[in-house]
């Protein structure tokens, strides 16, 4: 996306307008993010800094079973950012990342990493990403050290036997944990 600002004194009458434009870098930041984790908060502080625009782009079909819609994780996503005071949109998307990175204009794909498993898996998956859409780049960053244990599967299991996930999630998403738990048939 670019964007064109003003550069030194307009005159009507002159025939040249001369412009700058600016490169806007648009990242996306994706994922199930069921429900969302402070290690997923953490790297989306750190993706902001990087990039003028970040997207959190919520994955609508995939292959994990999720227990909260897309929308729904949105919306927790959403509550999130409004929260902390980051400023990120939250796109739900379906299909494959890289054509919704590439219709979004992004020109980066933002990935976590928690352990030397995931990079395996991210580093064959960003060489398909880049062949299928070769100006969209993947960038790696490494999980907190606090937050590297943490994953959305783990708190989902913590919150299915009663334990406590205040650790590992706000208040508010722990509250729509403990709801889905409490109807939910064998919760414990």
């Amino acid at each position: 996306m670019l964007q064109a600002t003003h550069c030194g004194q307009y005159n009507p009458l002159d025939r040249l307008c001369f412009v700058e434009v600016v490169a806007i870098r648009l990242g996306i930041y994706p994922g199930t993010f069921d429900p969302i984790t402070f290690g997923h908060i953490d790297i989306i502080k750190r993706a902001s800094n990087l990039v003028d625009e970040l997207v959190i782009a919520v994955a609508k079909s995939v292959v994990k079973e999720t227990i909260f819609s897309a929308d729904m994780r949105a919306a927790m996503i959403g509550r999130e950012m409004q929260d902390l005071g980051i400023s990120a949109k939250v796109e739900v998307f379906d299909g494959l990342l890289t054509y919704f990175a590439q219709s979004r204009g992004a020109q980066v794909i933002i990935r976590g990493l928690r352990a030397v498993s995931d990079f395996d898996y991210e580093f064959q998956m960003s060489w398909i990403n880049y062949k299928l859409v070769p100006g969209v780049e993947t960038v790696f960053l490494p999980a907190a050290k606090d937050t590297q244990f943490i994953s959305s599967s783990f708190v989902k299991e913590v919150a299915r036997l009663n334990g406590d996930v205040s650790t590992f999630v706000s208040e508010n998403v722990k509250k729509y944990l403990v709801e889905f738990y409490s109807k939910a048939p064998c919760a414990t």
